[in-house]
């Protein structure tokens, strides 16, 4: 588990309050998922920027391209208070309380700097009951999230049992044509087809299965800078059951 630091002591939860009421279901091409998208997130989006920009951002994970700031956790539960009975809405909920955790990220790997499973549509795990959020905090020329289907296996999410599938015929699919360009995902071809974009509308929320397959929809032309003020700046969650 990744540490998560205090927030400097004049930052307050009261500081994070959220409002919920504008939330839509997105016309999405899946039958058998939702994403749900909710504008106006934050009641004050600024106050996340300037704590971003006093965060010490780091390479967390290898599958990222750039960097991350864990987000308290204090705001984490009281984010959770008002957004559990709505996950339980949406996605269904088990009769136990969530868990969350939360990152600042700023995408910042140079399009010829990505390596190979980064230039490719990802999913975030294979459990269908982690709920990712996406929360857009920029105002750059970079977008939201893509979502795409494999042509090969015509899957757009993954199971655990699909996996196995899913890798082998990926693997075979780019022995067969070898990798793409170094460059962040866009279309998706030849082995993928975008199947539905969520606009990286300013301080949106969107939500989704993990197991999806996704990416980031960035610019490959446009500069990605390592500044909160000035970068693709978001807010990523994974939500969980908590263990019984």
């Amino acid at each position: 588990m990744v540490s998560q630091p205090a927030l400097p002591r004049q930052d307050a939860p009261a500081h994070w309050g959220i409002a919920l009421a504008d939330w839509q279901d997105e016309n999405f091409p899946l039958r058998d998922q939702r994403l749900v998208s909710l504008d106006n997130f934050l009641i004050d989006p600024d106050h996340a920027i300037l704590q971003a920009s006093l965060q010490k951002f780091a390479k967390i994970t290898p599958q990222y391209p750039g960097l991350r700031a864990a987000l308290d956790p204090v705001v984490c539960h009281a984010w959770l208070t008002q957004l559990g009975p709505l996950l339980d809405q949406w996605f269904g909920g088990t009769g136990r309380p969530w868990a969350m955790q939360a990152w600042y990220s700023l995408v910042t790997t140079p399009r010829e700097a990505l390596a190979p499973m980064q230039r490719l549509p990802h999913v975030d795990g294979t459990d269908p009951q982690q709920i990712a959020m996406m929360l857009y905090l920029h105002r750059t020329g970079h977008g939201g999230t893509a979502f795409f289907r494999h042509r090969t296996t015509g899957l757009a999410s993954i199971s655990t049992q699909d996996f196995p599938r899913y890798a082998a015929s990926v693997k075979a699919d780019y022995q067969r044509t070898g990798m793409p360009p170094a460059a962040y995902p866009t279309d998706g071809a030849p082995h993928f087809e975008r199947i539905h974009v969520a606009e990286g509308r300013f301080n949106r929320a969107v939500f989704y299965r993990g197991n999806i397959l996704h990416s980031g929809v960035i610019d490959n032309d446009a500069p990605l800078s390592a500044d909160p003020r000035e970068g693709r700046l978001t807010i990523n969650a994974f939500f969980r059951p908590a263990p019984g």
